[in-house]
């Protein structure tokens, strides 16, 4: 039996026992993950979802995660004197499938990663820093510094006289 499953926005075609590198998830290693983007189960029957398989899940064991390969994103528009260079390095985790699941069964393990489900204390504290910050008095405006003040201007030499040229004296002649 395979199923295909979604997440990271991309499509992953698995079976048990496969091994696969996803992008990151939460958790730690060890902890088992629910994949419950179902879109196709193939074997004898297979089905399809529209868009998801209602009730099927994938459980997966979170077994590390890491970082891929650098890849390196070059920009350059010749003559313009125009280079860009940026590199990149995706978190991502491995998983290793442990089964597919249909009708709504939950996984054979008990440690099950994922986001921690809210507790009403935890809404009750939400609201209570939101009331909290909503009762604040805005700040007031803080008082204008006094700008330092500017030096004057040195004054102005008075303009120098326009000299005015004497013709040459012509040498005589004798």
């Amino acid at each position: 039996m395979f199923a295909v499953i979604r997440t990271g926005g991309k499509q992953y075609r698995v079976a048990p026992n496969d091994i696969i590198e996803v992008e990151r998830i939460a958790g730690e290693p060890g902890d088992i993950v629910e994949l419950g983007e179902v879109l196709l189960l193939g074997g004898d029957s297979p089905q399809t979802g529209s868009p998801t398989i209602v009730g099927a899940l994938v459980a997966a064991e979170l077994v590390e995660h890491k970082r891929g390969d650098k890849v390196i994103v070059f920009k350059k528009k010749r003559r313009k004197n125009y280079r860009r260079k940026n590199g990149h390095r995706q978190a991502l985790t491995t998983l290793r499938i442990t089964e597919i699941l249909i009708d709504g069964k939950k996984p054979s393990e008990t440690n099950v990663a994922g986001p921690e489900p809210k507790t009403a204390d935890a809404k009750k504290s939400e609201a209570a820093a939101k009331a909290e910050t909503k009762a604040k008095p805005a700040k007031a405006p803080a008082a204008k510094k006094a700008a330092p003040a500017k030096k004057a201007a040195p004054a102005k030499k008075p303009a120098a006289k326009a000299a005015t040229k004497k013709p040459a004296a012509k040498p005589k002649k004798s």
